[in-house]
């Protein structure tokens, strides 16, 4: 049998691997080798940083409340206040909490009432 070279096959591989890291700095978008291991370390990145997002969100949607609370004169603390929305049988996740906090005050101050009084 010939000997089968793979030529087609790895420039297509790495034109693909070259393709993905368009628009990355210097030789890590150019050479073959070094645009792998960008891409390799971006992917890294990518997974680490949606994990972080989550985080980070979460920690905004917080202080949105805390804020909120503040505004809202309340005599609770952010965590008293989730514990008494627990027990009040208030299921409104942190995320839509601080959306009323910031786009429908009138309606957060509402829920901070009835859930002190």
């Amino acid at each position: 049998m010939p000997r089968v070279k793979a030529g087609t096959t790895r420039h297509n591989r790495h034109k693909k691997v070259l393709k993905l890291t368009k628009g990355f700095r210097g030789t890590n978008n150019r050479l073959f080798k070094r645009a792998q291991e960008a891409l390799l370390h971006a992917g890294q990145y990518a997974y680490v940083g949606r994990r972080l997002r989550k985080r980070d969100f979460r920690a905004l949607w917080i202080t949105r409340i805390t804020a909120g609370l503040a505004m809202a004169e309340a005599k609770v603390s952010y965590s008293r206040f989730i514990k008494a929305l627990k027990d009040s049988k208030v299921e409104l996740n942190r995320k839509m909490l601080s959306e009323l906090a910031v786009f429908d005050f009138s309606a957060f101050k509402k829920l901070v009432e009835k859930v002190q009084g």
